[in-house]
């Protein structure tokens, strides 16, 4: 094969990558949210560059999720919540099943909310009473204007992930980490104490996100529809391609926040207990620019990962309960459901960054429900039919459930004694 005709092919698959891009696009927003932030700030600040090897594992399950999820829409053209529904059969099981994922949605909007209420509070001094109002309003306003033409929708995402990539650029060159610290703590698996599994356990459900592993069978769902065998196969190599190349800009945010966090903060000033008083304590060593742009990737965060949220919760609910939801009384139910107990807790001063982490904690706890049921879908040939999994993918997902039983339980036992 000439180079020209490498050209050629190379071209035609990039040009047909950006016409199937938008599925992980607006997933990926979901790796980057508040949660994040919370988990991955405290996990730098009390504990250095000890836990970033959690960040890329974490991040590496939550890669190889979203492709089988994304795969099972490509295949059965349902959405994972469909698919469900239809081999759980009566509602006895598919109701209690459908408000255990509800709690995972409501705990992934908390974090959200917070995220975009600390951000308006600190970056334009608006009272926090005056912030959670228009915290509570940010993402129906998007979804209203967005509503008629998804694609303007996967645009602005892919300004908000472009924010908030550039912005932690601009982080890592205010605050350079230690060359020796990434390498030891990415290939140096272990936990300093029980508090620093408890913040890793919150880190893997920051990053392996019950309700986006639901979404993104929705969106491939919606992409294969109506389309030939032929054209479903070419579309899971691009939706392959996707998924790793967005998750991996993810996964290098996830870990660039943990970094800046390390370097700001470790060891003299670990006991960080409000994203407030990192951001107070980031100005004086590395300026206002650096605490702003910190702010402004938090506020982007948080009005984007919002948004994929109430899709998600929407998608949710029409798939288990198998008809069409009001779309603006569930917008409206999944933005207040968290509004007026965190607002309260806010103004009777709970932590901010302590409710953050604790959700995370919650969402690990959670996300067996979703993970399991994609990798059986997946490795069941007359579900999937030709896209069904192949052995060594099925054993890496297995060994990753694992994985993230066995931290929930230990993190449980720790906690229980």
């Amino acid at each position: 094969m000439t180079f020209n005709s490498r050209l050629s092919n190379f071209s035609g698959f990039l040009r047909r990558f950006v016409a199937y891009s938008g599925p992980a696009l607006i997933v990926s927003i979901a790796y980057i949210d508040p949660g994040n932030y919370g988990t991955d700030l405290q996990g730098g600040a009390a504990f250095g560059y000890s836990l970033l090897w959690i960040v890329w594992l974490s991040s590496a399950m939550a890669m190889l999720v979203q492709y089988l999820s994304g795969k099972l829409g490509i295949a059965t053209e349902k959405s994972l919540a469909e698919v469900l529904r239809e081999r759980l059969g009566k509602r006895l099981f598919i109701i209690p099943y459908w408000l255990s994922i509800e709690v995972a949605v409501a705990a992934t909007d908390l974090a959200e909310y917070l995220g975009t209420v600390i951000a308006l509070n600190l970056l334009f001094g608006v009272p926090i009473l005056y912030a959670a109002i228009f915290g509570a309003a940010d993402v129906i306003i998007i979804l209203a204007l967005t509503s008629r033409r998804f694609r303007v929708l996967e645009q602005l995402f892919l300004l908000f992930v472009s924010i908030i990539s550039f912005g932690y650029i601009y982080e890592l060159w205010a605050a350079p980490p230690n060359i020796h610290g990434i390498i030891s703590g990415s290939f140096s698996p272990h936990f300093v104490n029980s508090d620093a599994l408890f913040v890793a356990v919150g880190i893997i459900g920051a990053t392996v996100m019950p309700h986006v592993v639901f979404l993104h069978s929705f969106l491939t769902k919606q992409k294969a529809g109506g389309k030939t065998l032929e054209e479903r196969k070419k579309m899971r190599r691009l939706h392959l391609a996707e998924t790793v190349f967005l998750l991996t800009i993810a996964a290098l945010v996830n870990a660039a926040i943990l970094l800046m966090a390390a370097v700001a903060f470790y060891p003299n000033n670990s006991q960080i207990q409000s994203i407030s008083e990192a951001y107070r304590t980031l100005v004086p060593l590395f300026g206002l620019s650096s605490g702003v742009v910190f702010l402004i990737t938090l506020l982007s965060s948080g009005i984007a990962s919002s948004a994929a949220g109430t899709i998600s919760g929407q998608i949710i609910m029409e798939g288990f309960l198998g008809k069409k939801v009001n779309v603006w009384l569930r917008r409206i139910i999944t933005r207040f459901v968290n509004v007026i107990p965190t607002t309260v807790a806010i103004l009777i001063g709970f932590d901010p960054l302590h409710i953050l982490v604790y959700s995370q904690f919650i969402l690990s706890m959670m996300i067996p429900l979703a993970v399991i049921p994609v990798v059986i879908l997946t490795m069941n040939k007359k579900v999937m039919g030709e896209f069904v999994n192949k052995k060594i993918t099925t054993i890496v997902a297995c060994i990753f459930v694992g994985i993230i039983l066995t931290f929930n339980i230990l993190s449980l036992a720790n906690h229980a004694s």
